[in-house]
């Protein structure tokens, strides 16, 4: 990483302190008051010892000093940890915020700009990158403050009694944020790589996890296995780089404030061996001196040290901020949600005009295209992979943006309420995706309201009625569906489709992995459920595509066919060249029974 870039980020990460700023206040307000006390807590002190060592003073008399000394520890030390309160509700109030407005972004931005990176990706982004930015927040930033504060309030006390220590002071300070700087830009590039790395191992691992099984069934499990140990090992080598400059900054710091420290002391001595006669003004120098300075000398270096400690944590911020910096800074094209009322007591009718949908970065997906869909026709939707089938079902269901015109029932989609819009619209995919919970929960979606025989009537359109007979409501499924096999998953997730009173049914090839017994229940079942619903069906295959009452062939974003099966399956055409091509899906058929089976 470049130092132009750091400083962009660095200047990021500050801008966003503004929303924390009296959090932040008040933690440098609390810090600088401990150092005065720190400072008083010290003159009391050394008051109480001059007299006690040197005079053989009354220990009676010096009794309200210590209970003064008792006073000003107990004092302080309730200022250090509101100070530290106040720092930790910086730092967790700022991450909420930023987890609010990632989570806000994603919300707006669609499941189809979701599926750009793998949710491995996405986890990372959001639960390690932006918890690496608190201690930026709670430890950094007052620190950095409070290491000019504190050390100037001790040059202000030590100067007027010893102007020798002071100086040796003001000049040996310079040296730890010298050399805090040069480890820390090393530490800001070690953790912006590993950050990377570690969101292309939890891509890689979750992507790997979810295909568990397939990797099983061809025998490829133990050589991903050992990818995944190489990748782990190359994470923590750049993990173990990170701690190696960690390490090797506090210990640089350790030895200069140890230096500046010794050499106080070294002048001390000399000074009462009467081998230097400087910096004390003239006046005699007394123990009060030396015990005052040198109790000081160490809390002078104590918030450069402890600001080089947390000098990490802004190169760690820097590094989890180049990817949230990136993101948050995107302006990507995202769908327009307009708040025009839906409602439509009857199936809905669907004209698309010139449509092209558009990618994030504005990018024709597929388009123009110029098609309609008639209320309660049945539409197949056919093409090779990468013409455009999932571009034009997300502009449908309204996750995608587009240009052109794409009417329902006469209005314009962008300018409908998408939430009121999507109520009437059912979806079903080919990987079907349940929640771990009970069946039950998966049914409802939280909805614990509706009526049991609604959702055992769901069941029996679905063909599901077996599944609930044989596992009962309280049945737990595990993530991705575990425990049920695809064809159930499939059909449960059907069941749920039709629990919503949708006018609008969209179907994305939701017989692709299935065998062919469970292919005829899901298809017997929608046929079923077709009828007074306008339909959309993604699909390859031929029994399918001869029941369809209008089929659009797609050919890289193009729609170069539009008719039924009959006038379009003519030797030669694109719907006969496409079936021959996929030949070869088709006979897979035969693997889907042996693999996919209940």
């Amino acid at each position: 990483m470049d130092k132009l870039r750091q400083r962009t980020l660095t200047l990021w990460l500050r801008q966003q302190s503004r929303l924390v700023r009296p959090w932040l206040s008040l933690t440098v307000l609390l810090g600088g008051l401990s150092a005065g006390l720190l400072i008083a807590q010290a003159w009391l002190l050394a008051s109480l010892l001059h007299p006690l060592i040197m005079a053989t003073a009354d220990k009676q008399s010096l009794l309200p000093g210590f209970l003064g000394l008792v006073a000003l520890a107990l004092l302080r030390a309730a200022l250090v940890w509101g100070r530290e309160q106040s720092a930790f509700q910086a730092g967790s109030r700022l991450r909420r915020h930023l987890r609010a407005r990632v989570l806000e972004q994603l919300r707006e931005r669609g499941p189809a700009y979701l599926q750009q990176r793998a949710a491995g990706n996405w986890a990372s982004l959001l639960l390690e990158q932006i918890e690496h930015l608190h201690d930026f927040y709670a430890r950094y930033l007052s620190q950095s403050r409070l290491a000019v504060l504190q050390p100037l309030l001790i040059l202000v006390a030590v100067f007027p009694v010893n102007w020798a220590c002071g100086l040796i002071l003001l000049l040996t300070a310079p040296l730890i944020p010298f050399f805090m700087i040069l480890t820390g830009i090393g530490a800001a590039d070690a953790n912006r790589r590993n950050f990377k790395a570690l969101a292309r191992l939890s891509g890689h691992f979750l992507d790997r996890l979810k295909g568990l099984a397939t990797l099983r069934l061809y025998h490829a499990a133990a050589a991903e296995g050992k990818q995944i140990e190489q990748a782990s090992e190359q994470f923590r080598e750049r993990t173990m780089e990170v701690l190696r400059l960690a390490f090797l900054s506090s210990a640089v710091l350790e030895f200069f404030a140890a230096l500046s420290i010794a050499l106080v002391a070294v002048y001390f001595g000399f000074s009462y061996l009467e081998h230097l006669n400087f910096g004390h003004y003239g006046e005699p120098l007394t123990l009060f001196t030396g015990l005052y300075v040198l109790l000081l000398a160490p809390e002078f270096y104590l918030p450069l040290r402890e600001l080089g400690t947390h000098y990490h944590a802004k190169a760690q911020a820097i590094g989890a901020a180049d990817s949230l910096e990136q993101f948050l800074g995107e302006t990507p094209l995202t769908p327009t949600a307009g708040v025009q009322p839906f409602d439509s007591a009857e199936p809905l009718h669907i004209e698309a005009r010139e449509l092209c949908v558009l990618s994030p970065a504005g990018q024709v997906l597929v388009g123009p295209l110029s098609f309609t869909l008639a209320a309660g026709s049945h539409t197949a939707l056919v093409g090779k992979t990468g013409s455009g089938k999932s571009s034009l079902l997300s502009a449908l269901l309204g996750f995608a943006p587009y240009r052109g015109s794409l009417r329902i029932n006469g209005q314009e989609l962008s300018h409908l309420d998408q939430a009121r819009y999507r109520l009437h619209v059912g979806w079903l995919g080919q990987t079907p995706k349940l929640l771990h919970g009970s069946l039950r929960d998966n049914l409802t979606l939280g909805r614990q309201d509706r009526p049991q025989a609604e959702l055992l009537a769901a069941l029996r359109q679905a063909g599901a009625d077996d599944i609930l007979a044989a596992k009962g409501w309280d049945y737990a499924i595990g993530e991705q569906g575990r425990g049920l096999s695809v064809g159930q998953a499939q059909r449960l997730a059907l069941a749920r489709t039709l629990l919503k009173p949708c006018r609008l049914l969209l179907l994305d090839e939701p017989t692709a992995s299935l065998d062919k017994l469970n292919e005829q229940k899901i298809m017997t079942a929608l046929q079923a459920q077709l009828r007074g619903r306008t339909s959309l069906l993604v699909t390859h295959r031929r029994p399918q595509l001869q029941q369809a009452e209008q089929i659009l062939v797609l050919e890289q974003g193009q729609l170069v066919a539009c008719g039924d099966f009959e006038s379009l399956n003519l030797p030669g055409s694109p719907l006969h060249r496409l079936l021959q091509s996929d030949a070869g899906v088709v006979t897979t058929q035969a693997t889907d029974e042996a693999t996919n089976g209940e």
